[in-house]
């Protein structure tokens, strides 16, 4: 969520905003959003929005993130390869999934929209990567990976490898290539 601005939000308008910026981006993509749509969805004025969010992006993106967030748990099993694998599974599944798809439309628009490009950034990659850090530095605690793996690496060749086929390749994005690619990458990591 953005920095608090004005007076606290009452939390029934505040929901009513992300479910409303959610459900155009589903129905309409992107381009066609306007604060004025979701003002009129959610019954608000755009003022409220604006009380709250600083443009579009900000309060598209935490209408997209509040309904993603419940589909991608962090795991731990106490398996650094199984929680990765659980992980980027999940966000495979996700990501697939109609709702995921919409990531294309968003870093697609964020090419020109250096706002949205930070705000997709901040709001939706950040988070992902402090998770899976999180999930790698615990591998490296309990001694299942190297003491100096270079955790950030790792992550880019999981993750960004699951994004160049979703955004560049097109080729087959599933839990399969999530399995080939964890299996390649841990040969080379594990203590």
């Amino acid at each position: 969520m953005t920095a608090k601005r004005g007076r606290p939000r009452n939390v029934e308008t505040q929901n009513a905003i992300l479910a409303a910026s959610y459900e155009l981006l589903l129905e309409h993509g992107f381009g066609a959003i306007t604060i004025e749509k979701i003002a009129e969805r959610a019954k608000v004025s755009k003022a409220t929005i604006y009380k709250w969010w600083p443009n579009k992006g900000a309060v598209i993106m935490d209408g997209y993130m509040s309904a993603a967030t419940a589909r991608l748990p962090v795991p731990d099993t106490g398996s650094v390869f199984e929680d990765v694998r659980i992980h980027a599974s999940n966000l495979v599944d996700f990501l697939i999934s109609r709702e995921g798809k919409v990531i294309t439309q968003i870093v697609g628009e964020g090419q020109s929209d250096p706002g949205l490009a930070e705000e997709y950034r901040t709001r939706y990659i950040q988070p992902r990567r402090r998770e899976a850090w999180g999930i790698f530095e615990k591998g490296v605690e309990r001694g299942e990976l190297k003491k100096d793996c270079d955790i950030g690496l790792c992550i880019d060749l999981v993750y960004g490898a699951m994004f160049y086929r979703m955004l560049v390749t097109g080729e087959p994005l599933d839990t399969e290539f999530v399995q080939r690619a964890l299996i390649s990458l841990f040969e080379g990591i594990k203590s």
